[in-house]
């Protein structure tokens, strides 16, 4: 449309920011207008992921920019939060893959990790050298992890894993997996290792054919006898509620990383409103049905962007609970993908092409919908939260 974002803020939220969030948000707002909006629109109709885009926001600091150490920005969750923004208003596809190396590589071998494994790998990632993966998700157990049948067998000093993976982002671009199995006998217990995409028997093949976040590869994982040694097994995990930690950490980017998606399709509603004609010569944006649509739209943007300051905050000060986590994950993303219906509706049949990012922010919302946790799934994590039973 020919004019550069400008940001959304309804309430004044950049006072609350201090001058290092607004740098770290400005300059990776630089970095998605120059980089990504050019090529978006052709790598979401050629299902091409923009690996180019990698080592460059390696030396940003986007992966696993809330870590301190081994090469890591350090940002705080805030800081964390506002890069998810600007990177899901280029697009999610691109925001997923860095939420994926961050919190569900990065942070299990920094939390879980041995000092090796630390030192090894995430250098490495920080700099986007090395991809990794995280799975969990299999064929038969998306919203009930607990039931996956991969299994770790001990052999000798290694183990030896076999199951199926599925939905796992940049699973074939992936250097090492974050993998999670059973453990067989009367152990049982769920165990975190990194595995080495090279290693015989482990294959990675692509989802094709997807409506939803085409810009990011999406692979399934088979491991046939896949033979690890002792050394990567992750020490310092605890059960499924470890593998459980991690997606915590996903879904607190991703209620940052839907506002982004819901400000991009605000912010083209509004211009196209604007510019509009229509009934003696008017723009549309003087019509009363299509302010209402504007006001409610920003509405909702400014109390998510509440949420997730303030949730923010509470991580940084070690404050934040799962619970609300879950709110903020599970109200932004609905709100976003209200927004993206919305602005479709207000562009009309010009909201479906894709001289607009609208269309594509509204399929790939559908996914953010359902992955980290469904809108039900976190529903019925605050609905526990609330009463003290549990409806699953």
């Amino acid at each position: 449309m020919g004019f550069r974002f400008q940001g959304v803020d309804g309430i004044g939220l950049d006072a609350w920011l201090n001058e290092d969030e607004r740098l770290v948000r400005a300059s990776t707002r630089q970095f998605v207008e120059e980089n990504l909006i050019p090529i978006i629109e052709a790598c979401n109709h050629d299902s091409r992921f923009p690996k180019e885009l990698v080592r460059p926001m390696g030396a940003l600091g986007y992966f696993g920019a809330n870590i301190h150490g081994y090469g890591c920005a350090g940002m705080s969750n805030v800081e964390y939060g506002l890069v998810m923004q600007e990177l899901e208003r280029g697009d999610s596809g691109l925001r997923s893959f860095v939420s994926v190396q961050s919190s569900l590589v990065m942070y299990p071998i920094h939390t879980f990790g041995s000092d090796d494994q630390k030192k090894e790998w995430l250098p490495q990632l920080a700099t986007g050298e090395k991809l990794g993966c995280f799975g969990l998700t299999e064929p038969d157990f998306g919203s009930n992890p607990g039931g996956m049948r991969t299994r770790a067998r001990k052999s000798g000093t290694d183990y030896v894993l076999n199951g199926e993976k599925m939905w796992i982002t940049s699973g074939s671009l992936a250097d090492v997996a974050v993998l999670w199995a059973r453990m067989e006998g009367e152990d049982q217990r769920v165990c975190g290792f990194l595995v080495d995409t090279k290693s015989p028997g482990f294959r990675a093949y692509d989802v094709h054919g997807k409506w939803s976040l085409r810009a990011s590869v999406t692979s399934g994982i088979s491991l046939q006898d896949v033979r690890v040694p002792a050394s990567t097994l992750l020490p310092g995990t605890d059960g499924l509620k470890s593998a459980l930690q991690c997606l915590n950490q996903a879904r607190y980017g991703i209620s940052w990383g839907a506002l982004g998606a819901a400000m991009a399709c605000y912010d083209t509603a509004l211009q196209y409103a604007l510019l509009r004609k229509q009934f003696r010569d008017q723009p549309i944006a003087s019509h009363q049905l299509v302010q209402e649509k504007l006001v409610w739209m920003l509405t909702e943007i400014s109390k998510g962007q509440l949420l997730a300051l303030h949730v923010g905050r509470n991580k940084d000060a070690g404050k934040a609970d799962p619970t609300h986590i879950s709110m903020a994950k599970r109200n932004n993303v609905w709100m976003a993908l209200e927004c993206a219906r919305i602005a479709r509706d207000l562009l009309g049949a010009n909201g479906i092409t894709s001289d607009y990012p609208v269309m594509r922010h509204l399929m790939n919302l559908e996914s953010v919908k359902t992955y980290e946790g469904t809108h039900d799934i976190h529903t019925l994590i605050l609905g526990q939260s609330i009463t003290g039973i549990s409806a699953f």
